[in-house]
C-alpha cells in the first residue's frame, strides 16, 4: 500500500494543527487534509474569528513554547496580576466576570506565571493557524489543501480516506473536521444530545444608529444581543433555531431580527458579513471507533455562550497527541494487536470535560429564555456571582483553573494541571514539557536543579508529570519508588 501515513487528520484548524504538531514531535508521519482551498476565510480573521483562550488553553501552547507568538506578551502581563478597577475576565449569560476578585488561594496548586492571566487573552483562528501551520511543516507534516473528505473505510490494519477522486491511507484517522464532521457520519458515531431553543447571528454591518444599541451583553424581551463594538455585535434569536447554517443569512432578515430582538428601530445601513449558529448541545457516544477517532467540533458541539468551543477542542488535541503518538511507536516494535489501554483513556477522560460544556451552555440558554421564569432565574444567578464564593466558582470553572481528571487517586493534585513551578536556576516547570515528555520531579535536596526559589514547593516531594502536563502521580513523602514505578508503568 503506497503513501500509507501513520495518522490521517480531517480538518486542519486550530485543534487539527495542534495534534499534527504533537504527532510530528515524536516521529509520527501526519496527513492533513483540509477542505478548504486557503486559509484564511471571513469566518477566522476580524472580529467573527476571535475567540478567548483560558488558562488550560494557554498552557498548552506556553508548555510547547508557542505562547508568545500566540499572544505576544505586549498584549498581556508576564505574570498573574491585578489591576485597578474592573478587569474583564468572561462572563455566564452575559453576567459579567472580574479578575479582580479572584482568590488564588482557593487554588491551592496555581502557581502566577506565565500562562496564568484572567485578563481576556483573545486570539483569532487565523492568528492560531498562522502560528502552528508552520509548525506542522516544519515538523514533517504535510498539508492538502482543498481536499474535502467525502468517504472513510477501515478494516483491521489501516483506514481508507476519500477525497475527491483520490484515496489516502493510514493506521489511524482522526476527524477535526467540525460540527458538521463528515468523517463522523461517514464513519458511524451515534450523535447524541438537545435540539436548539435559538438562533444566533454573528455581525458586521453599518448601522445608521448605533448609538441607540448598549455596549454589552443585553438580554431583551425577545432574546439578547450583544455589542461588541459599533458594527460588530450578536443577536440571539429565540425561534427554536428555525434559522439555522443551512440557510443563507440575508441582509432582510439580519434587519428583521434586529428589530425585533432589540426593540429599535435601528437600521442596518450595509451589511459586511453575517454568519448564524443555535444551541444545538450534541457529543459523540464514543471518541473511538476502530481506527477512527474525534475531537474538538467533530466530536461536540454546543452554543458559543461563554466562549469554551476553542478551549475544549485544544483540550483534546493535547490530550489525544501523546496517547495516539505512544499507541504509533508500540504497533512499530511489536507484532500482533496493540494495547489500546492508553489511547482509551483519550475518551474516558475528555467526554467527561464535554458533557460538562455542554450543561454549562444549556444552563446559559436557560438563564437567557425571555419571559419571567428566565428573568427569575437570572436574577438568582447573578446574586450567586456577586458572592465571593460564587464569584470564584465561576472564575474557576471558566478559566479552567478547577479542571480535573479523574485518574482514580483522591489526592486533588492528580488529574490536575502540574503547578508551574519555578527553580532557583531561574527556569520553571511548564517550557520543561517543550518537547512532549513526561517528567519525574523530585525536590530532595540532593537534586540541585530542582530546588525551588523561595523553597515552596506546597507541600510534595515529588511528582510525575504527563507529556499534555497532567500530574499523573504525587508524593508528599520521601520519593516513593515503587509507587513512582507504578504510575510509570501505567501511564509509559
Amino acid at each position: 500500500m503506497s503513501n500509507l501515513y501513520d495518522v490521517i487528520i480531517a480538518g486542519a484548524g486550530p485543534v487539527g494543527l495542534f495534534l499534527a504538531c504533537e504527532l510530528a514531535m515524536a516521529d509520527v508521519s501526519v496527513l492533513m487534509l483540509e477542505r478548504e482551498p486557503e486559509p484564511n476565510s471571513p469566518s477566522k480573521i476580524g472580529p467573527p474569528g476571535m475567540r478567548a483562550l483560558n488558562t488550560a488553553s494557554m498552557e498548552a501552547f506556553y508548555r510547547r513554547g508557542l505562547l508568545d507568538k500566540v499572544t505576544p506578551p505586549s498584549k498581556r502581563p508576564p505574570n498573574f496580576q491585578k489591576k485597578p478597577g474592573f478587569q474583564f475576565a468572561g462572563h455566564f449569560a452575559g453576567i459579567w466576570l472580574n479578575a479582580n476578585r479572584l482568590d488564588l488561594t482557593r487554588f491551592k496548586y496555581r502557581i502566577p506565571g506565565p500562562a496564568l492571566d484572567l485578563s481576556l487573552n483573545p486570539a483569532s483562528i487565523a492568528g492560531i493557524e498562522a502560528v502552528l501551520a508552520p509548525r506542522a511543516e516544519s515538523l514533517g507534516v504535510t498539508i492538502l489543501r482543498g481536499k474535502n473528505v467525502t468517504g472513510v473505510s477501515q478494516d483491521e490494519d489501516a483506514v481508507t480516506v476519500k477525497a475527491g477522486d483520490q484515496e489516502f491511507y493510514a493506521k489511524w484517522l482522526v476527524g477535526c473536521d467540525g460540527g458538521r464532521s463528515t468523517v463522523r457520519k461517514a464513519a458511524g458515531f451515534e450523535f447524541v444530545g438537545t435540539e436548539p431553543t435559538f438562533t444566533g447571528f454573528a455581525v458586521q454591518a453599518d448601522l445608521d444608529q448605533p448609538e441607540k444599541l448598549k455596549i454589552g451583553f443585553n438580554p431583551t424581551e425577545d432574546g439578547m444581543y450583544v455589542m461588541m463594538r459599533a458594527g460588530n455585535f450578536h443577536l440571539l434569536d429565540f425561534d427554536g433555531g428555525f434559522f439555522d447554517r443551512t440557510q443563507n443569512v440575508t441582509e432582510e432578515h439580519i434587519q428583521d431580527v434586529v428589530g425585533r430582538v432589540t426593540g429599535t428601530d435601528v437600521k442596518i445601513a450595509k451589511l459586511h458579513h453575517a454568519s448564524s449558529f443555535t444551541d444545538r448541545c450534541k457529543q459523540a457516544a464514543r471518541y473511538r471507533n476502530g481506527r477512527v477517532l474525534l475531537a474538538g467540533d467533530a466530536a461536540h458541539i454546543h452554543s458559543p455562550l461563554g466562549g469554551q468551543g476553542l478551549n475544549l477542542g485544544l483540550g483534546d488535541a493535547v490530550n489525544l497527541g501523546w496517547k495516539l503518538a505512544a499507541t504509533v511507536r508500540a504497533s512499530r516494535s511489536r507484532y500482533g494487536p496493540v494495547d489500546l489501554s492508553l489511547l482509551d483513556t483519550y475518551e474516558q477522560e475528555r467526554r467527561p470535560f464535554a458533557a460538562w460544556v455542554l450543561e454549562w451552555t444549556r444552563a446559559q440558554v436557560t438563564v437567557l429564555k425571555p419571559g419571567p421564569h428566565g428573568a427569575a432565574l437570572r436574577q438568582l444567578v447573578s446574586d450567586l456571582i456577586d458572592t465571593d464564593d460564587g464569584h470564584n466558582l465561576f472564575l474557576g470553572r471558566v478559566w479552567g483553573l478547577s479542571q480535573r481528571h479523574d485518574l482514580g487517586d483522591p489526592h486533588p493534585l492528580v488529574g490536575a494541571s502540574a503547578p508551574d513551578f519555578e527553580f532557583s536556576d531561574g527556569s520553571r516547570l511548564g517550557p520543561k514539557l517543550e518537547g512532549a515528555r513526561g517528567l519525574i520531579v523530585d525536590f530532595g535536596d540532593d537534586v540541585r536543579l530542582k530546588k525551588l526559589a523561595g523553597g515552596d514547593q506546597l507541600g510534595l516531594s515529588a511528582l510525575l508529570v504527563r507529556p499534555d502536563g497532567i500530574v499523573a502521580w504525587v508524593t508528599e513523602e520521601s520519593l516513593d519508588i515503587e509507587g513512582a514505578k507504578a504510575a510509570l508503568a501505567r501511564w509509559f
